[in-house]
C-alpha cells in the first residue's frame, strides 16, 4: 500500500469519525449545568424590616435539599414603627417531586421547615417588649432554574408558638388574624427568593 493510499483511507476515517466527534462535544458543551449550591435572598424581605440570606445544597442522588436562612431584623424598612431588633433562623428540607428534569435545584417540592424568631420592639402600651415565637411549618412550592438564577415560590402554614408580637408578624411567618379572629397558634408563611447556583 503506497503513502498516497495511507494518507487516503487516514483522510476518510477522520471524515466519518469527527462528525460524531462533533456532535458529541456539541451535546456536552449545550446540557444544562447542574450545580448543587445555591446562595439567595428574599425578595422584598427588606420592605418588611428585615434581611433574609438563605444558603441550599442539594443531594442529587435522594431528589432533596437542604436550606438554611438566617435575617436581621432591624436591617430594612420598619413598617410598623416600632423598632425591631433581632434575629430569625430557619431550616427546611426539601423534597423534590419526580421530575424529568436533571437539575438538582429545579421543581416542584414538599418542605417541612422549623423556624425561630427572636426580638425586641416598642410596644403600643410604651414599653419595649420581646417577641419570642417558634414555628412548625409545611410548604408547598416551585424552584425555577435558569442557567445560574434562580427564584423560589413557596406558600404553606404549621403551629406556632411562644410569646407573641402585636402585630402578629414575626419576620419570616404571621400568626392568623383575619375575619374577626386572632390564633396565635396558627402560622403561615409565603414568600419569594431570588438568587444565583455555584
Amino acid at each position: 500500500m503506497t503513502m498516497k493510499r495511507l494518507y487516503l483511507w487516514a483522510f476518510l476515517l477522520c471524515l466519518l469519525c469527527c462528525p460524531n466527534l462533533n456532535a458529541s462535544v456539541r451535546e456536552v458543551d449545550t446540557a444544562p449545568a447542574d450545580y448543587l449550591n445555591s446562595l439567595k435572598i428574599t425578595f422584598l424581605s427588606w420592605l418588611s424590616g428585615s434581611t433574609k440570606i438563605s444558603y441550599e445544597r442539594a443531594f442529587p442522588q435522594l431528589r432533596q435539599s437542604g436550606e438554611l436562612c438566617g435575617s436581621l431584623i432591624c436591617a430594612g424598612y420598619d413598617k410598623y414603627d416600632n423598632n425591631p431588633l433581632g434575629f430569625t433562623v430557619r431550616y427546611g428540607h426539601k423534597f423534590f417531586l419526580p421530575d424529568r428534569d436533571e437539575i438538582s435545584l429545579k421543581g416542584f417540592y414538599l418542605r417541612p421547615e422549623v423556624m425561630y424568631s427572636h426580638y425586641f420592639y416598642d410596644h403600643s402600651n410604651g414599653q419595649r417588649t420581646l417577641a419570642n415565637m417558634g414555628a412548625l411549618l409545611g410548604t408547598v412550592g416551585y424552584q425555577y432554574v435558569y442557567r445560574r438564577f434562580l427564584a423560589d415560590f413557596w406558600v404553606g402554614g404549621g403551629y406556632a408558638f411562644g410569646s407573641p408580637a402585636e402585630t402578629h408578624y414575626h419576620h419570616g411567618f404571621e400568626l392568623w388574624h383575619w375575619m374577626n379572629a386572632v390564633n396565635t397558634n396558627i402560622a403561615m408563611s409565603f414568600s419569594i427568593r431570588l438568587g444565583i447556583c455555584f
